[in-house]
């Protein structure tokens, strides 16, 4: 009973979902997939917080180099020649 549960629930879940945006999950969930089994047999709890931060790393990643990308001013980085405000 309960892996035909299971089942459904997955099948449902994967229907449902959108395309995910997976940058950082994937390692992040390697990593604390392998932690987590060392650390007590919790393979699956050690990979979704894994995930979770992975993602996290993987967002704050991107949101520092767009803002270098648009404020290079900002930085002590002159503009190229031609792009000066005016």
């Amino acid at each position: 009973m309960k892996i035909s549960a299971t089942l459904l629930a997955v099948a449902a879940l994967a229907l449902t979902a959108a395309t995910a945006d997976a940058k950082g999950c994937l390692k992040g969930a390697a990593v604390g997939g392998v932690a987590g089994h060392y650390a007590g047999h919790h393979g699956v709890l050690g990979a979704i917080a894994g995930c979770a931060y992975g993602r996290h790393h993987a967002k704050e990643q991107a949101r520092q180099q767009q803002e270098q990308h648009d404020a290079p001013a900002a930085h002590g980085n002159p503009p190229p020649a031609g792009q000066e405000k005016l």
